[in-house]
């Protein structure tokens, strides 16, 4: 995988929409942050447009990702929030230009789709980590703040994490894939898919129905996204929705049984996804994962 340079003081980064639309309310404790990391602050020309729910048409959304992908002085790209819409403009985006010049694209959720389509088309790194809307004291903590200057800035980062009754114990060296699990699901067979053979797999989601997790993880599974990966990593699953007749298992129970048949490592409660300490991930970063008996420890 081809890593963006780090960043500096000084450097140009922007922020778009790709997906739901976002005030300027919304993006300034963002923009009042990577200030105080010497950065300088470029937002899209539509950043705050708004079509329906959307931070814009298709059109408008597509182009403030083009121009930020194609201009040399813009060092990383931060994607505002998730919601919908990202998977609408992805055909649309030539990236020629990027591959050449990589920056960093930063963002999660409905942003695993540039993740996985850059991983699989461009074979450049991204940063799975917290978006400018989260950038509050309610909704972030410390270390997920951190975290993303420490990938961005140093590109590393160790993370310590309690362990989980369900976790596999083992030691694996791989890159790492994967992001928002009903993202995954939903770009199996086209050119974005996950490019999970041979990585450390990482899912994670929010307010889906328990049997639509489980059919998520079974469609994984015919398509040998569990089978040929060397660990897993399972983050935030939250705000979960059942039926009038319950389902009958949780989120964790229905992976875990899901995964009781492969080897490699397993580790649950990953700091990563829907939750205030959403650590920073570089996707495709070839990292290691130790899944101990007491502690599971990642570094990047």
């Amino acid at each position: 995988m081809i890593a963006p340079k780090l960043l500096k003081k000084g450097d140009k980064v922007g922020i778009i929409s790709t997906a739901r639309k976002i005030s300027a309310e919304e993006v300034q404790p963002a923009i009042n942050q990577f200030m105080e990391w010497g950065l300088k602050v470029v937002k899209g020309k539509n950043l705050h447009s708004e079509y329906n729910q959307f931070a814009g048409t298709e059109q408008e959304r597509a182009l403030d990702l083009q121009e930020m992908l194609n201009d040399s002085e813009i060092k990383a790209i931060f994607c505002a929030r998730g919601g919908y819409g990202t998977v609408q403009i992805i055909d649309e985006i030539d990236w020629s230009f990027f591959k050449r010049k990589p920056k960093w694209i930063v963002g999660y959720s409905d942003i695993t789709v540039l993740h996985s389509h850059i991983q699989r088309v461009c074979n450049i790194e991204s940063i799975h980590a917290v978006m400018p809307v989260n950038f509050n004291t309610t909704e972030i903590t410390n270390e997920a703040v951190s975290s993303l200057k420490n990938a961005l800035f140093k590109g590393k980062n160790k993370y310590i994490i309690p362990s989980h009754p369900f976790n596999r114990p083992g030691i694996i060296q791989a890159p790492v894939s994967g992001g928002n699990l009903s993202i995954l699901y939903s770009l199996l067979g086209s050119r974005s898919e996950v490019k999970s053979r041979n990585s450390i797999l990482f899912i994670e989601d929010l307010d889906e129905y328990l049997y639509h997790i489980d059919r998520m993880m079974m469609n994984l599974e015919r398509n040998d996204k569990l089978r040929n990966i060397k660990g897993i990593m399972i983050g935030g699953m939250c705000q979960m929705n059942d039926n009038s007749i319950p389902f009958g298992k949780s989120a964790i129970d229905i992976i875990s049984e899901k995964l009781s048949r492969y080897k490699y490592p397993v580790c649950f409660n990953f700091p990563a996804g829907h939750i205030a300490d959403n650590r920073a991930i570089i996707m495709g970063r070839n990292s290691i994962l130790e899944v101990e008996n007491d502690q599971t420890i990642f570094m990047q």
